[in-house]
């Protein structure tokens, strides 16, 4: 693993633990209403797709690892420069269904050898 991997994969871990705290206990309608939760949740969401986005140019064997990661640094950039015409029930179903595979896929990248 490249020395830089680590805080790449830290800065994925703590957005996606950040993201999960936000909407625990909330529902979609809360979510939808809530701009500041909505806004909350995007900003991790693009954090995440960053902090991926540069692992793979640093170290692409271990980026390789991470399943959908292509796909994660695109809707990153659907969030970033496509922001006016985001789905709510995309980001809420990414955020339902994905999040808890990337983190322990993360939690098992970052745990000593």
């Amino acid at each position: 693993m490249h020395p830089d991997s680590p805080k790449y994969l830290w800065d994925v871990q703590n957005a996606a633990a950040l993201i999960e705290r936000f909407v625990s206990g909330r529902s979609y309608e809360d979510y939808v209403s809530d701009p500041m939760l909505k806004s909350a949740v995007e900003r991790q969401l693009e954090i995440i797709g960053e902090a991926l986005n540069a692992l793979s140019r640093r170290d692409p064997a271990t980026a390789k690892v991470i399943p959908d990661l292509a796909r994660i640094v695109s809707f990153r950039n659907v969030l970033i420069h496509g922001y006016a015409s985001v789905d709510d029930k995309l980001v809420w179903g990414v955020v339902e269904a994905k999040l808890s595979t990337l983190r322990h896929t993360i939690t098992d990248l970052l745990a000593p050898s």
